[in-house]
């Protein structure tokens, strides 16, 4: 889909007449700095406490699955200067449905005169082209995700026929004390991977863990590269139990120091909590929590959080709040059947 065709939404939704407004697709790295600005000025309205710069771009649009940015993102402008952008992409879940995910980020000042349903217009037309080249499967929907301060998003697509259908709270354990000193199931251990091989393990072992979830699909190779340069990436502090040369459980720690300084606090994550289906209901995740969390407070943290689906079949939300852990924001995800 060209960008020019943005023209054509003039026959179905009202245009914004706004004098010095201009929509063009992606130009490339260039790009970047107006994208770091956007999402810099809309940080404190919308809750995003991810903090974003140009480099982070570079290393995400390396390494890309199921969208082509020339083809699949639009900017808006004013006088030159970018108010706002959008991208979209697709997947297939292990349920063979075709997942078409939108996304779009316009500053506070410009969420107005109709530009939101510009972008959303166009999101949807260019993943109904993309859907109409993918096999049928088990059905075709629009996906976004929508954070806790983000109403007027969530607004936009309730009355263009989206419905909430998962929520999913951010946890925070206020402070590091009072850590449980909890034992290894007998038989097992945590190592410290430490080559590439070793982490290609432990990605696929949390691949395997999370086909139980809702929302699973296929992990993509991409993915493995993109983790590996993350600038949180710390096998140091991550919490891996093996049994001989099995992994059978994780936590995946990390400590992101610039979001730290962003918002002037010592937190550390304790994200991708897993354990095999055979070693559940031993107290192996606990037990990994409680180390991670050691780790964290030996570094200097003061607090850990993580995020987790309030729906998770595995009773992750009672055992995350048994550990010290309080909701602190519900974000949600919310779909509509692609026509």
């Amino acid at each position: 889909m060209s960008v020019k065709n943005v023209i054509n939404l003039k026959e179905t939704i009202q245009f914004p007449d706004i004098p010095g407004l201009n929509f063009r697709g992606f130009r490339g790295e260039t790009d970047f700095s107006g994208m770091v600005a956007v999402r810099d000025a809309c940080k404190e309205i919308d809750g995003m406490e991810r903090v974003w710069t140009i480099e982070d771009y570079v290393r995400m649009f390396q390494h890309l699955v199921n969208c082509d940015p020339y083809q699949d993102m639009l900017f808006a402008e004013v006088d030159g200067r970018i108010i706002a952008f959008s991208r979209v992409w697709w997947d297939r879940e292990s349920d063979d449905r075709l997942i078409c995910h939108l996304f779009h980020m316009i500053l506070p000042e410009w969420r107005r005169d109709g530009i939101p349903q510009v972008f959303l217009a166009w999101n949807e037309t260019r993943l109904r082209e993309i859907a109409a080249g993918q096999q049928e499967g088990a059905g075709k929907l629009f996906r976004l995700w929508v954070g806790q301060k983000q109403q007027d998003l969530a607004g936009l697509l309730e009355k263009n026929g989206y419905k909430p259908v998962r929520y999913f709270f951010q946890m925070v354990r206020p402070n590091l004390e009072n850590i449980p000193d909890l034992p290894m199931p007998e038989g097992l251990e945590t190592r410290i991977p430490a080559t590439r091989e070793e982490y290609r393990k432990v990605f696929k072992a949390l691949e395997e863990v999370f086909q139980d979830h809702w929302g699973a699909t296929s992990w993509k190779d991409e993915w493995f590269e993109a983790w590996l340069i993350e600038p949180t990436f710390d096998p140091t502090i991550w919490q891996v139990a093996y049994d001989g040369d099995e992994v059978v459980g994780t936590v995946m720690t990390f400590i992101d120091e610039r979001e730290n300084l962003e918002f002037n606090r010592k937190r550390g994550y304790t994200e991708d909590i897993t354990v095999k289906r055979q070693y559940r209901r031993r107290g192996l995740a606990k037990t990994l929590i409680s180390r991670s969390l050691k780790v964290l407070k030996e570094r200097g943290l003061e607090e850990a959080a993580l995020g987790v689906d309030a729906d998770n079949a595995n009773g992750a939300l009672g055992l995350y709040e048994s550990m010290g852990y309080v909701q602190v924001k519900r974000d949600m995800v919310l779909e509509k059947a692609l026509q």
